[in-house]
């Protein structure tokens, strides 16, 4: 890991508003305070601030200081507009959902990509990896899976797999996942709920019991898998291991298994201009692969040592270089 850098560079985080962060346990404010230790220069904006005049991309976007790790961790200046091309490295941090909003910056972030832009992830790739479709690549790790917007479809796959999870494409932090059996008395009510009365497109996978031991999340920087990942474990009565849905962190050194399928994506997705990943992984099978903001940085530094964040930055550091 360096030590630092002497030719500092100004790295946009575009990002969910920081008065929002949680710091004690969030990804991007862990990128950001390594990124400054190192000498570089983090700046902020939303997706929102993103515009296109003049034929380049630019960001209303503020220099940020970090100031300690409490409600007011930072300070940041008067906003400036600022090519996007004119930053060292750009890094898209907003959480899903993945809503048009969210489409839109990408065609945003792929038009300052040609003006020179260093865009991470790559917006391209965020486009082609859906956090849940994404499975589909990688067969052989999977459970049986059904995507469809039609409830007798679901209601056929139900019966054939006799316990099941439905979900949402475009969501995060197990909002909107059911589990169902055949005999659920609100079967009827949660499908027609989840997909929007049989127009949204939902996922529905094999239930894997294994959960109760945690939905691991297995980190890629740059197609390597960090050394440990973090078990999510529900909380009792749930299904969702999700920490946001209450579920507890436990850091854990990855399986054997675990390795097989970290070392079978990574080289692809680094291909794809992927940087950082985050496999989720119930027992033995890859439930999604999450692209837009992957988490868990901190709580497997605090638990185990491994310092994610400046593995990351390490990562960065190196593509810019090239």
């Amino acid at each position: 890991m360096s030590d630092g850098n002497s030719r500092g560079m100004d790295i946009l985080f575009v990002a969910d508003p920081l008065a929002s962060f949680k710091v004690y346990k969030d990804s991007t404010y862990a990128m950001m305070a390594e990124a400054a230790r190192r000498g570089h220069a983090p700046w902020a904006c939303q997706p929102e601030d993103l515009v296109w005049r003049g034929g380049r991309v630019l960001a209303s976007a503020s220099a940020i200081r970090l100031t300690g790790s409490g409600k007011d961790w930072f300070t940041a200046a008067e906003p400036a507009w600022r090519p996007l091309a004119a930053f060292g490295a750009v890094l898209m941090r907003k959480d899903p959902p993945f809503d048009e909003a969210y489409l839109n910056a990408t065609y945003l972030l792929e038009m300052a990509e040609r003006d020179g832009a260093r865009v991470f992830n790559k917006p391209r790739a965020l486009r082609d990896y859906n956090e849940k479709l994404a499975i589909a690549r990688f067969p052989q790790f999977i459970v049986p899976t059904l995507v469809s917007c039609r409830g007798e479809e679901i209601r056929a796959f139900l019966a054939e797999q006799g316990d099941i999870v439905v979900k949402p494409l475009n969501a995060m932090g197990g909002s909107g996942i059911f589990r169902l059996r055949p005999d659920d008395a609100n079967l009827g009510a949660i499908l027609e709920t989840a997909t929007g009365l049989g127009s949204r497109q939902v996922m529905a996978q094999r239930y894997i019991p294994e959960i109760a031991d945690g939905d691991k999340r297995i980190l890629l920087i740059d197609g390597e898998a960090v050394p440990y990942a973090l078990a999510r474990i529900p909380a009792p009565g749930e299904t969702r291991g999700n920490l946001a849905a209450g579920g507890t962190g436990v850091a854990r050194p990855l399986s054997g298994r675990d390795r097989e399928i970290a070392a079978a994506l990574g080289p692809g997705l680094r291909e794809a201009g992927l940087l950082l990943v985050g496999l989720d992984v119930i027992g033995d099978y890859l439930t999604e692969v999450n692209v837009t903001s992957p988490t868990c940085f901190r709580e497997i530094a605090a638990q185990t040592g491994c310092d994610v964040a400046a593995l990351f930055v390490d990562a960065l550091e190196s593509k810019v270089a090239t």
